[in-house]
């Protein structure tokens, strides 16, 4: 029996591997012949083909069809499509495809997921089409998905599931142990039993793996650990993440304003969120919002032209400051080739103390020492990087252009730069995020243009000054 189970499992393993390549990647013949079949309706084909893949990879074959085929993959697979797969997919896609899909379809699909699952597929569409969904599923689920909906945004709340096992303190392990067997509505997957008194307070919490190792006449009273870490519903999604970070856990129990368990967020979801949120700090430090590689080229434009547009506002600042100094230029050509090198080295030294910056407010790291700690090593950073390249462009300058004087002024700009850089690399994040503004989101443009005026206007006046050229 065990070798014909090990036997099945690996063709099945097998099957699922055919459709991807030796890179990885969906093997192009896998693909046309899946768009062969979806294109002459073969439903015994089709299921034949998506039947052995794991939820991941049906996500990965969506987003390499078009509309009209994800659809026509949908209506072939019927009952046997798992609607998780949509979780798998970017948000246009999801979109996109739920749009064509009937609301009756939606509803059957999401019956079957968890509600975690559920409100992820539910919550971006429109109102009408969200409650007619939500109408057709049985009324205690259409209550629950309703109480995930209402909390905000990107909240634990939103994220948690609502099957949960919460048992009370006066039972004992073999009593547990017995529900366990004999319930059949339970969580497809957990970690750990939550115990609660009649008002579903939580007292404690019981890790399987020391309820399955524990005799049956103990008390669960006992046997929980009450030293235990919560999310609040309304709390957002990131600090939960960091609360799983910090204590090493695979599930928390969700409580809502009442102290009362509603939910609990497992280590699946979080890894979901750690990636979402780290994703979008890095589209946001480029300025390209939340756009996704499956977005419309419509939509990319939207999402970057008014960035786009604040980059250049502060380009033109940048020049009317550079057009303060026609004069010099004109006297000495070799100003014109020399000040983008002050100017763009300022521009990486202050990138690279946001980011750092930006990190560390996003994992809640500076506070009381660690602030004024990092405030001193960047401003000192910026000193000896200063120092260092200062020497440099000022020797290749020299030699360069025989004129030692001029390797002399763009030395200090250079020193003058690359020290202001440091500290509104580091001020910048700092004062956005005291004005609850999101420092990765203008961070950039910030430190960019206060880099690129510095850099200009030192170089340019030191050199007017130098060589008496005002």
């Amino acid at each position: 029996m065990t070798d014909y189970n090990d036997n099945h499992q690996a063709e099945t393993a097998s099957e699922a591997n055919r459709f991807r390549d030796e890179e990885g990647r969906i093997d192009p013949a896998w693909l046309m012949r899946l768009r062969t079949a979806l294109a002459a309706a073969q439903t015994a084909e089709i299921v034949e083909m998506i039947a052995p893949l794991r939820t991941a990879d049906t996500g990965d074959v969506l987003e390499s069809l078009e509309n009209p085929e994800r659809l026509a993959l949908v209506m072939a697979l019927g009952d046997r499509f798992d609607y998780s797969a949509l979780t798998e997919v970017d948000e246009s896609v999801r979109l996109d495809l739920l749009e064509l899909v009937p609301n009756a379809d939606i509803a059957r699909g999401v019956a079957n997921l968890s509600s975690d699952d559920a409100v992820y597929l539910l919550e971006d569409l429109e109102t009408v089409d969200r409650d007619d969904i939500l109408a057709q599923l049985p009324a205690f689920e259409r209550l629950s998905l309703k109480r995930s909906l209402d909390f905000p945004e990107e909240s634990a709340g939103r994220r948690m599931q609502s099957e949960f096992i919460a048992i009370p303190p006066f039972w004992t392990v073999g009593q547990t142990i017995d529900y366990l067997r004999a319930e059949r509505d339970l969580p497809d997957e957990f970690y750990q039993i939550y115990v609660v008194d009649a008002s579903y307070h939580v007292l404690g919490i019981v890790p399987l793996d020391r309820l399955l190792r524990t005799r049956r006449p103990v008390s669960i009273e006992q046997l929980m650990t009450t030293d235990i870490v919560l999310a609040h519903a309304n709390d957002d999604q990131e600090e939960a993440a960091r609360d799983f970070e910090r204590y090493d856990l695979i599930e928390v129990g969700v409580v809502d304003e009442n102290e009362r368990l509603v939910g609990v967020l497992t280590v699946d979801d979080i890894v979901d969120v750690i990636q979402e949120e780290a994703g979008e700090d890095i589209r946001l430090l480029a300025g390209v919002g939340d756009e996704e590689v499956s977005d419309s080229t419509l939509d990319t434009v939207k999402s970057r032209v008014p960035w786009l547009i604040v980059n250049l506002c502060t380009a033109i600042v940048v020049s009317l400051v550079i057009g303060l100094f026609n004069a010099t230029i004109e006297q000495m050509v070799a100003l014109a080739a020399l000040m983008p090198i002050v100017a763009s080295m300022g521009g990486n030294a202050g990138t690279q103390t946001m980011t750092v910056t930006v990190r560390a407010l996003a994992m809640r790291e500076l506070s009381g020492r660690k602030l004024r700690r990092l405030i001193t090593r960047e401003m000192v950073v910026g000193v000896i990087n200063g120092i260092i390249f200062a020497i440099l462009i000022g020797i290749v300058t020299a030699i360069r252009f025989a004129n030692v004087d001029l390797g002399v002024v763009i030395a200090m700009a250079m020193i003058i730069n690359l020290i202001v850089a440091g500290t509104a690399g580091i001020l910048i994040p700092l004062t956005l995020d005291r004005l609850k503004a999101d420092p990765a989101i203008a961070s950039a443009v910030f430190v960019t243009t206060i880099t690129d005026v510095v850099g200009f206007f030192a170089f340019l006046a030191l050199a007017g000054l130098w060589f008496g050229l005002f």
